[in-house]
């Protein structure tokens, strides 16, 4: 074992870790080059090299490309996803994985590598799979029909900072107090922390008994994603009230998650549909070859906010050209404006309509509406912003009809106001188009302005 895992480190760059910018990846190559290995690291991006790190730049789609980063390669790291891109067609991510997965093998055959090592979803593959775990476990039979020995890591939902899926559970948490859950929350997981994973990869290429075999990893606990949220609320000391929707569809839900966290629709649906099966460990005979010291959820958690907190990645648009903050408090203050100029109805209006039940009953809607969006607004999740664009506009509409009298000579809501109410109106109808503006400017923004699974 160990002249093996010398005679790595004494031949540089012969192993190779693809997706080398991605959650898992990058990890990787920091950790490989703390362990003294010099290795490549592939991605679609041109990357200036550093300190044991070559990076190489290659399209998964280009067999070419990929021959001449496997040049010389002994071991190549299989790290690739495709689930990310635009709503309208997430459903390709399997037919790109596959077609990805077959250049990848032809290429490595093509270049001798040695030995492949993929990391890919835990399911039972007896089930009707989602599309996601479907293709995971597509990728990893098509990687292991060549002549070249794979060892495949099936891992649980991965706790981490960056990760999609960690991405969702702390934000869904911070968020909101009463989570309104479907039935895959129920689905039992063994949430293993990304430490882990990374220590298992790295551990698998001084272990030759894993050559050629495919383990099962995950946590020390086994756990639904409903305790899963329960123990990060706890975690953040706050309650948590959950109610239960069996209807509630995956594609609802990822839209849910959309509107609620910076995680886009298109990369949470897949997620989200991975959690329909349970995902724990059936065969655990990796723990015999490497055993590790598990952390357990609540460990992979501090571990993961400590990142985030210590070392958060920059913004992806800067603000200067996005300004987003400034939408963001514009959009704050013209909430709080229209509901200081909706109460006026109660004390500057001289109307008695405004004090009947159906008056009482929408106003008091109105303001509680704003409320949530405020709530939501400060949060900055796109749902808060839709809400106030909605509402922005209603409340416009509204505005404009109470001073139709002014054009028409008819009044279409109540008596005509008088002066006082007929100037706040307008004055109302420029705070609304300010709330309409910013609401606007916020809602198209938030996903490039939010990194994921870091807070802004």
């Amino acid at each position: 074992m160990q002249a093996n895992t010398i005679s790595y480190q004494e031949k540089p760059y012969s192993i190779l870790i693809t997706g080398a910018t991605g959650f898992i990846g990058s990890r990787l190559v920091v950790s490989f080059t703390n362990k003294g290995y010099s290795v490549k690291a592939l991605s679609r991006k041109d990357m200036a090299d550093r300190q044991s790190v070559r990076f190489v730049k290659a399209d998964m789609f280009n067999i070419e490309q990929l021959e001449a980063a496997l040049n010389e390669v002994d071991v190549a790291y299989y790290l690739v996803h495709s689930m990310e891109g635009d709503k309208k067609n997430w459903k390709e991510f399997a037919s790109r994985e596959r077609i990805q997965a077959q250049n990848f093998l032809k290429a490595a055959t093509t270049t001798g590598v040695k030995r492949i090592i993929y990391l890919g979803g835990l399911a039972d593959e007896e089930l009707d799979l989602s599309p996601h775990m479907k293709s995971r476990h597509d990728v990893g039979k098509i990687l292991s029909s060549g002549s070249i020995p794979v060892t495949q890591l099936r891992a649980s939902l991965i706790i981490g900072a960056g990760g999609g899926s960690y991405a969702m559970l702390r934000y869904l948490v911070e968020r909101l107090r009463i989570m309104v859950c479907p039935r895959w929350v129920k689905s039992m997981a063994q949430p293993i922390a990304v430490d882990d994973v990374i220590d298992y990869l790295i551990e698998c290429i001084e272990k030759p008994e894993t050559t050629g075999r495919t383990f099962d990893i995950g946590g020390p606990e086994r756990l639904t994603y409903e305790q899963l949220m329960r123990i990060y609320s706890a975690y953040l000391n706050k309650n948590l009230f959950v109610i239960h929707i069996p209807f509630l569809t995956t594609r609802l839900s990822s839209y849910w998650v959309d509107l609620i966290t910076p995680v886009k629709a298109s990369l949470a649906r897949p997620l989200i549909d991975s959690l329909v099966h349970d995902t724990v460990v059936r065969d655990d005979s990796i723990t015999k070859i490497i055993p590790l010291k598990l952390r357990s959820v609540r460990e992979a958690i501090d571990m993961a906010t400590m990142e985030i907190n210590k070392n958060p990645p920059p913004e992806e648009i800067k603000e200067s050209k996005t300004g987003f903050k400034t939408n963001q408090r514009l959009l704050l203050v013209s909430l709080f404006v229209m509901s200081f100029i909706g109460t006026t109805y109660y004390w500057l209006d001289d109307r008695q309509e405004v004090y009947q039940l159906g008056w009482i009953l929408a106003s008091s809607s109105w303001l509680v509406t704003i409320g949530f969006s405020i709530l939501f607004v400060k949060n900055k999740t796109r749902l808060g912003y839709l809400v106030a664009g909605i509402l922005s506009w209603v409340t416009l509409a509204f505005w404009l009809f109470d001073n139709y009298y002014i054009v028409f000579q008819d009044s279409i809501i109540a008596r005509q106001p008088n002066f006082e109410m007929t100037v706040r109106n307008f004055v109302g109808v420029i705070v609304a188009c300010t709330s309409i503006l910013a609401s606007h400017n916020v809602f198209h923004k938030i996903h490039s302005y939010q990194y994921r699974g870091v807070p802004v």
